[in-house]
């Protein structure tokens, strides 16, 4: 899920950045009609008032260019852009994640913009962030597409179950061991500290980013095995267990998670930085005392966490090159920059998050200090397609580690084995 925003701050920011700017000459003549898909929740309320003011600024210099826009839920726009592709009606511009960007290029979804990207000035090519745009870059002269809004993952704390437990809230947990002895203290107290970790892939991606770096994370798809080493994935399979009883039985994306949160029955809440607008709400509307901070790993000085990027892409065609212009246009720095305040979000254009009045918001400040050492979910990205059996198999190996039936070493072993397995096969 992602944010709901905020019309005034939305206005606001147009006197922020001055008038937007035309970043490359026309490529578009005749009459042109673009279909436009977007996240559902950018297609509604204050986000889409500004997705429609960027459409109208881009139509200022193309008069000649209609734009539909059109918002799909997650899983309805990888769905739709993969029928799309084999029918041959793919929007001309679409949303999605790089964790589904391989799959994309494999059916056919995503052109290579690198032509157009290097048609494209110095000033609007170097305003990216250089990890988020490598992300999109698999092999030389290869650019599958723009990188657009992103996370780093934060840790949301419930200060008034932490005060009830006797837990020193003014400053966060340093490293895991002064985190997990606060679960506990919270578990002693009659609440829950977390939820379980185990549920989602995701949050499994997380829980290894306590331990492990990106070295030992993700698949090797020349050898097609993947890259976790047993030896540390047992130490963070030991943390499912020493978890276990501590949990509270739902997941990090169920809304009984976000429920338990607000009424003040659990502590800690790790997740992307999209939630931060709910407890927002329930702070206002019930008193709800909370904050967030990066994410405790195993040592100090470092963080645990995941992070990730929304892309833009561009399907080919022969509207290929107006299509380019116009997502070369939505993810450049001044739209970039009202966005990011819209949504209080972090994103890919770093000349964008520079912005003083963009880096001054808290929840943008923790993301960029998060971005920094967290995990990417599932790299690397664009080179090949994750088979659905490989989360399906880390997710159910670290359950069957909580639940007892495999020893953490037992499990991590099992673990790489059925993990090569699903990819070989």
């Amino acid at each position: 899920m992602r944010p709901s925003v905020s019309l005034t701050s939305a206005l606001a920011l147009l006197c922020l950045v001055g008038n937007p700017i035309a970043v490359i000459p026309s490529a578009a003549e005749e009459p042109v009609t673009l279909e436009y898909w977007v996240y559902s929740d950018f297609a509604q309320g204050d986000a889409l008032a500004l997705q429609q003011t960027f459409i109208s600024e881009f139509r200022e210099k193309h008069p000649n260019v209609t734009i539909n826009i059109s918002g799909r839920g997650d899983d309805d726009l990888t769905a739709g852009q993969i029928a799309g592709a084999a029918s041959g009606t793919l929007p001309d511009v679409f949303m999605n994640g790089l964790a589904v960007g391989a799959q994309l290029v494999e059916v056919g979804a995503l052109s290579n913009i690198y032509p157009q990207w290097m048609k494209m000035p110095d000033a609007y090519r170097s305003q990216f962030d250089k990890d988020a745009l490598a992300s999109c870059m698999p092999q030389p002269e290869t650019l599958y597409c723009l990188p657009y809004t992103g996370f780093g993952e934060i840790m949301f704390r419930n200060l008034t179950v932490l005060k009830e437990a006797g837990i020193d809230t003014t400053q966060p947990p340093k490293d895991w061991a002064e985190w997990y002895a606060q679960m506990q203290k919270v578990k002693e107290a009659g609440k829950f500290a977390m939820p379980d970790q185990t549920q989602v892939f995701n949050s499994v991606a997380s829980t290894y980013a306590i331990v492990g770096d990106v070295n030992g994370w993700g698949v090797d798809f020349e050898t097609n095995k993947t890259r976790i080493d047993p030896a540390t994935y047992a130490k963070v399979l030991q943390l499912f267990v020493d978890m276990a009883p501590l949990n509270s039985g739902t997941s990090r994306n169920d809304q009984a998670t976000k429920d338990l949160f607000i009424t003040n029955q659990l502590a800690f809440h790790v997740v992307g930085p999209w939630v931060d607008p709910t407890y927002k709400q329930a702070a206002a509307d019930s008193g709800l005392q909370y904050d967030y901070t990066l994410v405790p790993a195993m040592g100090a000085g470092r963080h645990g966490g995941i992070k990730s990027y929304e892309i833009v892409g561009v399907a080919p065609g022969e509207n290929q090159d107006i299509a380019f212009e116009f997502a070369a246009y939505i993810t450049e720095k001044n739209q970039m920059a009202r966005w990011a305040t819209l949504l209080s979000r972090y994103n890919a254009n770093a000349a964008a998050m520079a912005e003083p009045e963009v880096a001054k918001l808290p929840l943008i400040a923790t993301s960029l200090e998060a971005v920094k050492y967290a995990v990417d979910v599932m790299p690397p990205y664009f080179v090949g397609a994750y088979p659905n059996c490989y989360r399906s198999i880390v997710t159910d190996n670290a359950s069957a580690v909580a639940d007892g039936d495999m020893t953490p070493d037992e499990g991590a072993g099992a673990l790489v084995e059925e993990l090569n397995d699903c990819l070989t096969n």
